[in-house]
């Protein structure tokens, strides 16, 4: 999944922008969901309008929790800005 594609599908999830989406709803397999953010959030151009976080409530379920570049992460929501690039 590119970048355009990524944002296409997390607005649809989301409704807007900057609204927290869960990365399960990406609907990638885990290994796939970990490195194509590792990949984003590497990437200073990129990550600047990617947001990602971990529920609270979700650090201790693992289906729902992943590894982005070593940090659990559960949400991320991106900032409007980034249509910039696109």
């Amino acid at each position: 999944m590119n970048l355009r594609e990524l944002v296409e599908k997390y607005r649809a999830a989301a409704g807007a922008f900057g609204r927290p989406l869960p990365l399960a709803a990406f609907a990638l397999a885990r290994p796939e969901t970990e490195r194509l953010f590792g990949v984003f959030d590497e990437d200073y151009h990129i990550s600047r309008f990617f947001h990602l976080s971990l529920d609270p409530a979700l650090q201790h379920s693992p289906d729902k929790v992943y590894q982005i570049n070593g940090f659990a992460q559960s949400h991320v929501s991106i900032d409007a800005a980034i249509e910039e690039i696109l």
